[in-house]
C-alpha cells in the first residue's frame, strides 16, 4: 500500500496513512484516460458558434452589376462568401450537438485513474481537517502559503457542501472547489495539486466504489 503524509491546517505534518489501493494505485492507462477526458471536454462545450450563410445575410437580393460589357468579374450578390459582409461558407452552426455518451464504468475507472496518478506523483496533498471560521479570503491564502502550494493551479475536493470554505476559495487565482462525490478526471488532471481533507476518502469510496 502507498503511504502519504497528511497535514494540520498550519502546513506541519500531524500523521501518515496507508491509501485505499482500490483508489489510488490502479494501472494508469494513458490511452484510455485521453479518450474519456476527450469525451468530457467535448461535453462542455456550449456549441453556441454561428455564423449566417449567404442565404442569411440581409441584402444582396440584386446583381450588383450586368454580367457583360463592363469588362468587370462576373458576380450575382454582393454577399457572397468571397465578398466582404458576405455569407460565411463552412463556419460553425449552433445547431451542432458535441455530446458524447461515456458509460458510468468508464467514468469512474478514469478518476480512479486520475486520482492514481495524483498519489503516485506526490501532488495529492491530505489534511486532517480544514475549518474555516469567517469565509474569508485571507484564511485559505494562509493555509495554502503554509501547504507551500499557493500560486499553484490547485482542486479541493470537500466531503461536503460547505459554504465558508467556499467563500474563502472563490477569490483565489487558480483554486477551484468540488465536492468529492462529483469528481472527475477532466478536473483533476486540469490541476496541478489535488488538495482534501481525510473525510473526503470516505465519501469518495461510497461514490465510486459501489
Amino acid at each position: 500500500m502507498m503511504k502519504i503524509k497528511v497535514y494540520n491546517q498550519e502546513g506541519k505534518i500531524v500523521k501518515e496513512i496507508e491509501l485505499p489501493k482500490e483508489i489510488f494505485e490502479l494501472k494508469i492507462n494513458p490511452n484510455f484516460l485521453h479518450q474519456v477526458i476527450v469525451c468530457q471536454m467535448s461535453n462542455r462545450r456550449q456549441g453556441t458558434a454561428h455564423t449566417k450563410t449567404r442565404a442569411e445575410v440581409s441584402g444582396g437580393g440584386r446583381k450588383p452589376w450586368p454580367q457583360k460589357g463592363l469588362g468587370r468579374a462576373r458576380h450575382g450578390s454582393i454577399r457572397s462568401p468571397i465578398w466582404k459582409g458576405g455569407g460565411v461558407a463552412h463556419g460553425p452552426r449552433k445547431e451542432k450537438n458535441y455530446k458524447k455518451k461515456i458509460p458510468k464504468k468508464m467514468r469512474r475507472k478514469a478518476l480512479l485513474m486520475a486520482l492514481s496518478s495524483k498519489a503516485k506523483d506526490k501532488e495529492l496533498i491530505l489534511l486532517d481537517n480544514l475549518e474555516i471560521k469567517e469565509g474569508k479570503t485571507k484564511e485559505m491564502a494562509q493555509i495554502l502559503e503554509k501547504l507551500k502550494i499557493k500560486g499553484k493551479s490547485i482542486l479541493l475536493a470537500l466531503p461536503s457542501l460547505d459554504k465558508k470554505i467556499i467563500l474563502a476559495s472563490r477569490n483565489i487565482p487558480k483554486l477551484s472547489t468540488i465536492q468529492a462525490k462529483d469528481l472527475n478526471a477532466l478536473d483533476v488532471l486540469n490541476s496541478k495539486y489535488l488538495l482534501m481533507p481525510l473525510s473526503s476518502i470516505e465519501v469518495i469510496k461510497k461514490t465510486f466504489l459501489k
